[in-house]
């Protein structure tokens, strides 16, 4: 039983990725190639309403890969280091 209130409480909080504008979006946008553009994404970043709730569970969960809150692994690891 504990274990299942667990995953409700997940569920919950990340209830913001069904409201994500990338999720009605081509996915290999926001997983670019090495050198790869990644402009496409975060343009749709910039409008999407639950940027900030993406972009803190990619840092609370250290995401390597992939746009996310509209910053790429090199930005969210430089804004990481800035906050420590």
């Amino acid at each position: 039983m504990l274990r299942l209130l667990g995953e409700v409480e997940d569920e919950g909080a990340l209830s913001w990725q069904d409201r994500a504008l990338c999720a009605q979006t081509d996915p290999e946008a926001f997983f670019p190639e090495k050198g790869g553009s990644t402009r496409e994404a975060k343009r749709v970043c910039t409008s999407c309403e639950v940027r900030t709730e993406c972009l803190e569970y990619a840092l609370e969960h250290d995401e390597r890969f992939g746009i996310w809150g509209g910053l790429s692994e090199r930005e969210r690891r430089k804004l990481k280091r800035r906050a420590i």
